[in-house]
């Protein structure tokens, strides 16, 4: 299968698992994944057989089994107006056709002219207000319709913003190693005209970024996107360490290190990483300092903590693991999702127990917000 129609079935799927989840199927991030896997893994030709593997792979109980069919065939059919089994009137504009691929259209049945409209329509240029609105949208609230397009102008920037930092940091380190003196001395046989620069002292060492992402429950409407994010930044810094925690903490730097998303989700389901679990923000943390401390931190290091701060622990804990992590890097940045929105205060136990250790406490709860990350990089 072409790359190109790989992520976009990909994409589809990913599509398929929220409009589930949207309309009474309790699947998690971590089922997404191992629908992704199961897809990969069988003939995409056979339409049974696809349906029955996202069907066993999505489907926790004798309930979401039988409602399974009615939203497979809602979704996959390409109604122009898809409506949840459980939706009101108010919301029967809320799902709308999907375009699908070569593979997709395998599964659908549709017709060559339709596949030609579908074609087309997908290859149609985002207007800028688009951007703009799909930018401010909060991640939990993304319609189905517009998650693809939000996925292509997110790897977009997030690939600009990693481009310029990279640029940025290497004027920096020229600016800050030439020795203006010596360079002005060295030019006066050439005519005055500084050819070769004169360098002072050694090479600044790089910043390293550590990603600390939290994959919890509470945090399961953000946390596949922030992935994304993560890859972003891991494929165009040469020194990102990225780790997942709910629970438990799971590294995930060697699959990051991928030349394709799509393959790095699907890796992702082969980790344990507790996905949609509950959330000791504190434990997860000492078990890092204790495991992956010593190599990945450093008084050159950016950490920076991806969660929402709902944590299950005891908050003195995540205060004395937090205050330990400080002391060994340069900044300690921690981006929550729920900073986005109005209402919100930063007044429960672990994220108060938190906040004296952190440097930058900023929102991460759309796209816009992620970009922010910028300037503080």
């Amino acid at each position: 299968m072409p790359q190109a129609e790989a992520d976009h079935l990909t994409a589809t799927i990913v599509q398929f698992c929220q409009f589930a989840r949207d309309n009474g199927l309790s699947n998690s991030v971590g089922q997404t994944l191992t629908a992704l896997e199961a897809a990969n893994s069988i003939a995409l030709a056979d339409r049974q057989v696809f349906a029955l593997a996202l069907r066993t792979v999505l489907s926790s109980s004798k309930e979401e089994w039988d409602l399974f069919s009615k939203i497979f065939e809602l979704f996959w059919s390409h109604p122009q107006n898809a409506v949840g089994p459980d939706s009101k009137e108010s919301k029967e504009r809320r799902f709308n056709a999907h375009t699908p691929g070569e593979s997709s259209r395998a599964l659908l049945g549709l017709s060559g002219d339709d596949a030609s409209q579908s074609e087309r329509e997908s290859k149609a240029v985002l207007g800028a207000s688009a951007q703009q609105r799909l930018q401010k949208v909060d991640l939990a609230d993304v319609p189905v319709d517009d998650l693809l397009a939000l996925e292509q102008i997110s790897m977009r920037l997030f690939r600009e913003m990693s481009l310029r930092l990279a640029r940025r940091r290497k004027i920096k380190n020229l600016a800050e190693r030439v020795d203006v003196r010596r360079t002005i001395r060295r030019s006066i046989p050439r005519g005055g005209d500084p050819i070769v620069l004169a360098f002072r002292g050694r090479k600044p060492r790089k910043h390293k970024l550590v990603i600390f992402l939290d994959v919890s429950g509470s945090m399961n409407s953000y946390s596949l996107f922030l992935v994304r994010f993560a890859y972003a930044l891991q494929k165009y810094f040469k020194s990102v360490n990225t780790f997942l925690f709910s629970t438990n903490v799971v590294e995930i730097t060697d699959l990051l290190h991928t030349r394709d998303l799509p393959d790095a989700l699907r890796g992702l389901s082969q980790r344990a990483a507790g996905w949609a679990g509950g959330t000791k923000i504190g434990d997860s943390l000492r078990d890092f300092n204790r495991q992956h401390g010593k190599r990945s931190l450093s008084r050159n290091t950016v950490f920076i903590i991806l969660s929402d701060g709902w944590d299950t622990g005891e908050p003195d804990l995540l205060a004395g693991e937090l205050r330990n992590t400080r002391r060994r890097v340069r900044e300690l940045i921690w981006l929550n999702p729920l900073l986005g929105l109005e209402e919100y205060a930063p007044v429960t136990r672990g994220m108060s127990a938190a906040l004296p250790y952190v440097d930058v406490f900023a929102a991460a709860h759309n796209l816009e917000s992620l970009l922010a990350l910028e300037r503080y990089l």
